[in-house]
């Protein structure tokens, strides 16, 4: 399987938080629809010891399993030899541990969907190892005909169900849980400034309001508060989406979890714990987790028809039998029904189509992590799409370069360059990328120096480059900044940064020697990709739709961009998850892919969450799917292996009830008046058969084509 750890680019430059295991959040642990054997309340750092108590479980009931069907007088009977006289209890005896011992899970499963009146397969495996127990004890003992003696039937039962439910929860073990993750957006430590001015280093745990704490550059404010001193540009697009860094000077705001990008500041704490809005969102999530109903699994459907099933055939059974005055085989066929009737094939037919569809997604970058989501994704007619860093890059790009009067583009942008080398923040990142893609030549440059707010200045050579007047000169100052500058220098800005500014781009001008030499259109550069996944979901007749915290000439110019025809912009990051209602008011099945912490409440309230896995932890956690690639056209995937496997957990639905639908009046006798009793020798071939017939179908699923690029191809 692929695992977890996959690259988590995380928004603050890399410094990923400390992670919590991959364990299952408890609600996406009602794995058959059962809760039953451990509880719902048990902490989810055990699911692990889970699938390995499952496993052990397996191998110790096989080995008991074997000398039990062997020795087992029927079994003996129905190949044709004796068991030795000395050998007569091993049946009994192991067969009692592997009822206590193997069927343990599915008895208090059995409780638990009593208690919660859903009869389930838990229940019909419980029921069907019961009957077989007592019968064979009965048997045994003599009380009852020696043709209900089912040690070999109880021990495959035990076995096969034990391997359906290990294999089952082996796939559902690669997860981490939401809230774990957010409380890693916190620093693990702050630096508070006390009465004398020294500086103590604290858990942020610890901290009070009105206590004053140090945020270094590129550091993580540990509790929202107020800015007393400094102004930097913040990076709040784990909380607020908005990919643009926002100043915050004295006075403003700040919330914890935010990233300090350029410069220092101090702050005083307003909130701690409970009252962040990082708790907000915490709580958020946790609520939206807990109300998303599970819908019922379909194994559980058809168990819970086949219980009533069962039980109906069972109780026709006796009453027609002892109608005609045949008590003695009233017992024997009633008991027979009860026991053909558990699904063996059923407890095989979801998990094995499951763990190949997990498997097979993981091996195509998509992690599974709430098999519900899966099932889910094929009946989604609305894909909600996060602007930035899903649909886009979520980093600044250099879209538009605009020389004035006597300088080419390659040029400008090379003094840009040059003049923003020294500096970490992005927008100077994305201008230097963008000449080094260009593979154009940077100047050398000195004497960088940089005001926040303002720009950058730096003393760059110009001997030789370029035609403007200023080459006269070995090196010149170049200023690259926002309004501030050219407010600053008393320069004039361009025309074209009027059109600029109204497709909500961030415009930066270059000054050369305090002349405009022109000016940079940097915008969230678009995922080539995005326009394939566009495409290739309105082909499959899904509507694409946009959700944005960025201003509406962003959101329209994007939307253009892609074909997408609805979108909304400005929503606050605690407005995502009421869009997705409103979306799912009009009758519709929502999918939301994002990325960041302020998704995490949207993905949980959405029918299926899809977490673009370079997104952060919380985005992960929250989400049912998780896009190991940042390449939007996975969703494509995750529909087909979602239409895919549902096809496949239909056909094995069939075949396995199929078999019980035919042998269950065969065994209650229904052909008795022309002489025909199904024999349980033919009853446990045909079992044995449906369960391979089914294994079989599921290993079909291998073939299905995933990659998107693949799906995003037209016609397909």
């Amino acid at each position: 399987m692929l695992s977890h750890d996959h690259d988590h680019r995380h928004h603050d430059g890399g410094q990923a938080p400390v992670r919590g295991d991959h364990h299952e959040h408890g609600d996406h642990h009602e794995h058959f629809g059962h809760e039953g054997h451990a509880g719902r309340d048990h902490s989810h750092h055990d699911h692990h010891d889970h699938v390995g108590q499952f496993r052990r479980l397996f191998w110790i009931m096989l080995a008991l399993g074997i000398p039990v069907v062997a020795t087992s007088p029927m079994f003996a009977m129905l190949l044709g030899y004796q068991v030795p006289g000395w050998a007569a209890w091993i049946a009994p005896a192991l067969g009692t541990v592997m009822y206590v011992w193997g069927g343990k899970p599915f008895l208090t499963g059995a409780v638990s969907e009593i208690r919660q009146r859903q009869p389930g397969m838990m229940l019909l495996i419980a029921l069907g190892i019961t009957v077989a127990f007592l019968a064979s004890w009965g048997a045994t003992l003599g009380i009852l005909h020696e043709q209900l003696e089912f040690w070999w039937e109880l021990a495959l039962l035990v076995v096969i169900m034990l391997l359906g439910h290990w294999v089952e929860m082996r796939s559902l073990a690669q997860t981490t849980s939401a809230l774990d993750s957010l409380a890693a957006l916190l620093p693990d430590e702050a630096e508070r400034v006390d009465a004398d001015g020294a500086i103590t280093t604290i858990a942020p745990a610890e901290l009070q309001p009105g206590d004053v704490v140090v945020v270094r550059p590129g550091g993580r404010v540990p509790a929202d508060g107020t800015v007393v001193d400094g102004s930097a540009s913040m990076d709040e697009s784990m909380i607020t989406g908005e990919s643009a860094t926002v100043r915050r000077s004295l006075g403003d705001p700040v919330v914890a979890g935010t990233v300090a990008t350029d410069s220092g500041l101090r702050v005083e704490v307003t909130a701690v714990g409970e009252d962040t809005a990082l708790a907000g969102i915490q709580q958020l999530v946790a609520d939206a987790q807990a109300s998303s109903s599970r819908a019922q699994r379909l194994a559980d459907r058809a168990a819970a028809w086949l219980f009533w099933f069962a039980l109906g055939a069972a109780i026709i059974t006796a009453i027609v039998w002892v109608a005609v005055g045949q008590p003695d085989e009233a017992v024997v066929r009633t008991i027979t029904v009860l026991v053909i009737a558990c699904p063996h094939a059923l407890g095989l037919a979801i998990p094995l189509v499951v763990s190949i569809a997990t498997e097979r997604a993981a091996r195509s970058g998509v992690l599974v992590k709430d098999r519900l989501a899966l099932e889910a994704m094929r009946t989604v007619d609305t894909v909600l799409f996060d602007k930035t860093g899903t649909l886009t890059q979520g980093a600044p790009a250099v879209t538009g370069v605009e020389p004035a009067a006597g300088y080419d583009a390659g040029h400008l942008l090379a003094l840009a360059a040059a003049a923003e080398a020294d500096s970490e923040h992005p927008l100077a990142r994305a201008i230097t990328g963008a000449a080094g893609e260009r593979g154009l030549e940077v100047p050398a440059a000195s004497g960088f120096s940089s005001s926040p707010a303002v720009g950058v200045r730096a003393d760059v050579v110009m001997s030789g480059a370029g035609t403007g007047a200023a080459t006269a000169a070995a090196t010149a100052t170049v200023m690259v900044g926002g309004p501030y500058l050219l407010e600053q220098e008393g320069a004039a800005e361009l025309r074209i940064t009027e059109q600029w500014s109204g497709e909500g781009a961030t415009i930066l001008h270059v000054l050369v020697d305090g002349q405009v030499a022109g000016a940079l259109r940097l915008a969230d550069a678009i995922r080539p990709e995005s326009r394939d996944a566009v495409a290739g979901l309105a082909a499959r007749g899904v509507e694409v739709v946009m959700i944005t915290g960025d201003a509406e000439a962003v959101a329209a110019s994007v939307s253009a961009e892609l074909g997408i025809e609805r979108y909304f912009a400005g929503v606050r990051p605690e407005d995502k998850s009421a869009k997705i209602r409103q979306l799912q008011a009009e009758g519709r099945k929502v999918a939301m892919v994002g990325d960041g912490v302020n998704d995490a409440p949207a993905l949980a309230q959405a029918d299926v969450g899809i977490a673009i896995g370079a997104g952060t932890d919380v985005a992960i956690a929250s989400a049912g799917v998780i896009l190991a690639s940042d390449d939007p056209r996975a969703v494509l995937s995750v529909a087909a292996l979602s239409r895919a496997s549902y096809r496949k957990m239909k056909q094995n639905l069939w075949w396995a009830a199929g078999y019980n639908l035919l042998s269950v009046p065969l065994a209650a006798g229904v052909l008795a008046p022309i002489g025909f009793i199904l024999p349980m020798s033919v009853g446990a071939i045909l079992m044995s058969l449906s369960t391979v017939v089914v294994a079989l179908n599921a290993q079909l699923l291998r073939r299905v084509d995933l990659r998107p690029e693949a799906l995003a191809a037209p016609g397909r």
